[in-house]
């Protein structure tokens, strides 16, 4: 990310999530950055604002029914991705490829699980959803799992991804109730991690236990925060371990992040759970 940015990052960041109040998706889109407007992205996010608006809860829960029977919105936003050509996204800055890239994840999601029907209670029901169903995107054809991993993982070091692209399970991160753009990438970023980081399915600090554990997401990615994250010493566990937790800590209360740093505590996966992330 540019220095600039960086900066307006590092300023706009409040005190940490877990032992503090967390933040509500009212709370961040009521903000002067997230109310920014979005005139520096080269492509127009409107419909999938209005999608996340409309169906997206402030816990980051999705109304399926209601989205499954008013669609037009989201397929309408699919059929502009597809059409963006190929030498067109290429052009564009590492912002606005990596913000249309976790756009289009979390579109493509949505549009899987609503062609369902009726719904599945699990995406992991849904045959070939990651590895086989392939969607237009920027004139290619790509699967869920070609962005994430072929893309998103592979081109970019940006591990914060992991806290914005949802799978629409329960113990993913939650989904935002506006798109992600390049004039608020960072900012959204650095909000979205404190955000999952503040909910019981991300981190859980067990101090009286002497027990931490983290999102399963962490053992299957881990290797994603050892570039910018690896510490040889401090924290618990192995060098992918030690990466994810002294990312943790950069989003956590400072005395929970000293706990952290010390090391003195069994580091615990969560369980994942996998039932879909609808509204009740």
């Amino acid at each position: 990310m540019v220095k600039t940015l960086a900066l307006l990052s590092a300023l706009l960041l409040v005190s940490g999530c877990t032992g503090s109040l967390p933040f509500t998706q009212a709370e961040i889109n009521n903000s002067p950055t997230a109310n920014a407007e979005m005139g520096s992205d080269s492509f127009n996010y409107d419909d999938f604002a209005g999608v996340l608006k409309t169906h997206v809860n402030e816990q980051g829960w999705v109304d399926y029914e209601g989205l499954q029977s008013n669609r037009q919105q989201l397929d309408k936003f699919v059929v502009a991705m597809s059409q963006v050509p190929s030498g067109t996204y290429e052009g564009w800055n590492e912002r606005e490829k990596i913000a249309f890239l976790i756009n289009a994840y979390n579109a493509f999601t949505l549009q899987s699980i609503i062609d369902q029907d009726p719904l599945k209670k699990s995406i992991r029901e849904i045959p070939g959803v990651w590895k086989i169903r392939k969607f237009s995107l920027a004139g290619q054809e790509k699967t869920l799992d070609n962005i994430e991993h072929q893309i998103l993982r592979e081109k970019f070091n940006e591990p914060r991804i992991h806290a914005a692209l949802v799978c629409a399970a329960v113990s993913c991160p939650p989904l935002r109730t506006e798109p992600y753009t390049a004039a608020q990438l960072d900012f959204q970023l650095d909000e979205q991690v404190r955000i999952w980081l503040a909910r019981p399915q991300g981190l859980q600090i067990e101090r009286e236990r002497e027990k931490v554990s983290i999102s399963a997401i962490f053992d299957w990615f881990g290797e994603d925060w050892v570039p910018s994250y690896g510490v040889k010493e401090k924290f618990s566990g192995n060098e992918r371990q030690r990466a994810t937790l002294n990312f943790i800590s950069r989003y956590i209360s400072p005395v929970e992040a000293q706990y952290l740093e010390e090391g003195n505590y069994e580091l615990n996966y969560l369980d994942y759970d996998w039932s879909l992330n609808r509204q009740n």
